[in-house]
């Protein structure tokens, strides 16, 4: 049987590395990110992330259930449910949202979020700033 080593990640000594990205766009690139988001490990079909912005996120879609942990501050959870409009959900540290597969979803936060994320790889993304991403 083959022996593996677990990845073992202080979330405390790598948040600290990160700086806060104020004003995120959904046209945000990942250049204009540096230094707020940082991929922790592989993990699954995908990777553990975290990100640190203030600003509205662009609308994506997973193939597999995305985990979301907010670490701290606050942010807007906007996402499709069903055939109705976009719906809201405010949200805090210390609270955590399971992202259904295949579900359009983005993040808003006027004051600052740190978020980890379990997030499976490919995704979809939207680089558009609209209400709906199906229209």
């Amino acid at each position: 049987m083959e022996s593996k080593t677990p990845s073992i990640i202080d979330l405390n000594e790598e948040l600290e590395k990160l700086t806060m990205f104020r004003g995120r766009t959904p046209q945000s690139t990942m250049a204009d990110r540096k230094g707020s988001a940082a991929r922790l490990a592989s993990y699954r079909d995908g990777a553990l992330l975290t990100t640190k912005f203030a600003g509205k996120g662009h609308w994506e879609a997973h193939p597999a259930d995305e985990l979301i942990h907010i670490l701290d501050g606050t942010a807007v959870l906007e996402i499709v449910c069903d055939d109705g409009p976009p719906k809201s959900f405010a949200r805090r540290a210390a609270m955590m949202v399971v992202i259904p597969q295949g579900a359009w979803h983005r993040f808003h936060s006027s004051e600052g979020v740190t978020l980890m994320t379990a997030t499976p790889f490919p995704g979809e993304k939207i680089d558009l700033d609209v209400d709906d991403p199906r229209t």
